[in-house]
């Protein structure tokens, strides 16, 4: 089983301490996110294949490397710099602090450990085209040698994406759009080939439709990765329909599937471990210290707000990180 951990929040920016304990204890609780119901995540290292992560933000797992070393499983970082404008990313780490993260997890983890992703590629009056091939350019040469892929996916703009987008377009006072295929035919293209230059290769996430020269489908949960990193050959379960009540594809379009022996593809066996965003830490009414589920009664460490150290958001955390 892949550990994804997680796509919908940043487990290693505002919950380090909280995961490590479910490592400690060998499961964890998820809710589903549409009926309520718990189920059992089997967090053993004899049931995990490896971990996938999702951050901006490393650091607070980074300080403490060695407690995942000890865990033995081998495991990828997705990780996300974009060094857009505050005006669009007001809360993020400063972009030097993350490429340090990323060259250490490639000197200190495994070279294939860090994934870059210059993700979701926006296009606004402060960030046209223009700008994404210098800004690219310029984190792709600071990534050199850190880093084999770079993983791009163009902003899909949902109702609640053109709300806030429109809202933050007032305030900071931009104007943006959502460009036609062409142009982001052409901007894949183009970034492919800075990809290149700087030993990457640029794929694209669960966006074919935008695939152009020299871009290639990405597999955001790897076994293949993973089992270079561990050095012995893993394999990830399949489920005979690719999904049940506990181990879900992280992304439909994404291509993450393994063949099975009869040679059909199907999608390994994922956990997602589904937590709300820091703001809203409201997975269990549990007043259990230790408690499985993520809330915020169950993590030490307080801000004055009832809330972990870890879940500081907006302008609190961009204030500490920052310091």
């Amino acid at each position: 089983m892949i550990v994804s951990a997680s796509y919908r929040t940043d487990i290693p920016a505002f919950y380090a301490r909280w995961f490590l304990r479910r490592l400690e204890e060998g499961f964890a609780l998820v809710r589903n996110p549409y009926s309520g119901q718990p189920y059992r995540v089997d967090l053993r290292p004899a049931r995990v294949t490896g971990f996938v992560f999702w951050t901006r933000n490393f650091g607070p797992l980074l300080e403490r490397l060695d407690r995942l070393r000890d865990f033995d499983r081998p495991f990828v970082v997705q990780f996300t710099v974009t060094s857009y404008p505050r005006a669009i990313e007001p809360a993020v780490i400063p972009v030097d602090r993350a490429v340090e993260q990323i060259h250490r997890l490639a000197r200190e983890v495994h070279p294939l450990c860090p994934v870059w992703r210059y993700d979701p590629v926006l296009v606004t009056s402060l960030t046209p085209p223009e700008f994404h091939l210098a800004n690219f350019g310029e984190l792709a040469a600071r990534l050199e040698g850190a880093t084999n892929e770079a993983v791009i996916s163009f902003a899909q703009i949902y109702a609640k994406s053109r709300r806030n987008l429109d809202a933050s377009a007032r305030r900071h006072g931009f104007t943006w759009e959502d460009p036609p295929d062409a142009v982001k035919h052409a901007l894949a293209a183009e970034l492919a080939s800075i990809a290149r230059r700087h030993g990457m290769r640029l794929t694209l996430c669960s966006q074919p439709q935008y695939l152009a020269a020299g871009v290639e489908e990405a597999r955001c949960v790897d076994v293949r990765r993973l089992a270079r990193i561990s050095g012995e050959p893993l394999a990830a379960p399949v489920t005979s329909h690719g999904t049940s009540a506990t181990m879900t594809p992280a992304r439909t379009a994404a291509s993450t599937a393994t063949r099975s022996v009869t040679g059909a593809w199907r999608w390994p066996a994922i956990a997602r471990m589904i937590h709300p965003r820091p703001r809203c830490c409201r997975l269990s009414n549990s007043r259990r210290k230790g408690s499985p589920y993520l809330n915020r009664e169950t993590l030490s460490g307080r801000n004055g707000k009832g809330l972990p150290q870890e879940a500081l958001s907006g302008t609190e955390y961009r204030r500490r990180e920052t310091r």
